[in-house]
């Protein structure tokens, strides 16, 4: 679905990383880890199409990246669901009109009975008609994650998705990112959180990547 080779990204005239090579097949689930500044973020932006590689090829759904016009961009990046590490809303319209921006930028509508499913899904129904100022941080969160699924996108991305809550809403999201991978999504997720990825064990069967010095390795057989 997503393939990366031998790809290398440079910033600012340094190399952020290079010879790296990554498969994102249907259904499979991969942790992303690696120290602050090793170009994990710069990573997940390759794989939905935001960077293009200084060298080597990205392929998404089968396509080079590098060739991809803007519309061509935009369609694939329906098929990908990213779920952001700063998780911007819009602070004028609510919790319900933001979940459901993707879907009304790209000309549609959710109909209110699959919006309320999913802020169900989600654990929001009772802040539908909040606004972002008054949401928790775990509540940003799982808005962020309804906001990335809305498209029913085959892929997910998610960068540092536990990074601002406390360890039960973390297990919370994960266990939503869990469920969203055994309906056959390819989920990835970039964190720093060794013990998120130990308590994946009994959930889920994954490969763990770790992105230092430069390159990317496998850092541990499956979950």
């Amino acid at each position: 679905m997503i393939e990366l080779d031998n790809v290398a990204y440079n910033y600012g005239g340094a190399e952020l990383f290079s010879g790296l090579n990554l498969q994102l097949a249907a259904g499979s689930f991969h942790f992303l880890t690696g120290p602050s500044g090793a170009g994990k973020t710069t990573l997940l932006k390759l794989c939905y199409g935001e960077l293009v590689a200084t060298s080597g090829q990205a392929r998404l759904f089968g396509q080079d990246a590098r060739g991809l016009d803007r519309d061509a961009v935009a369609q694939t990046r329906r098929r990908i669901g990213v779920v952001h590490q700063d998780c911007q809303f819009l602070d004028h319209l609510t919790l319900a009109e933001n979940i459901a921006l993707p879907l009304t930028v790209s000309g549609r509508t959710a109909s209110a009975g699959d919006l309320s499913d999913l802020l169900g899904w989600v654990g929001l129904s009772k802040q539908t008609e909040q606004f972002p100022p008054q949401l928790s941080g775990g509540e940003r969160q799982r808005a962020a994650l309804a906001r990335a699924v809305i498209m029913s996108p085959e892929v997910i991305l998610a960068d540092e998705p536990t990074g601002n809550v406390d360890w039960e809403m973390s297990q919370r999201l994960l266990s939503l990112l869990v469920e969203l991978n055994k309906m056959g999504k390819t989920v990835l997720i970039a964190t720093h959180d060794i013990s998120l990825i130990r308590a994946a064990k009994a959930q889920v069967s994954a490969r763990v990547l770790r992105l230092k010095d430069r390159r990317l390795q496998l850092a541990g057989a499956d979950l």
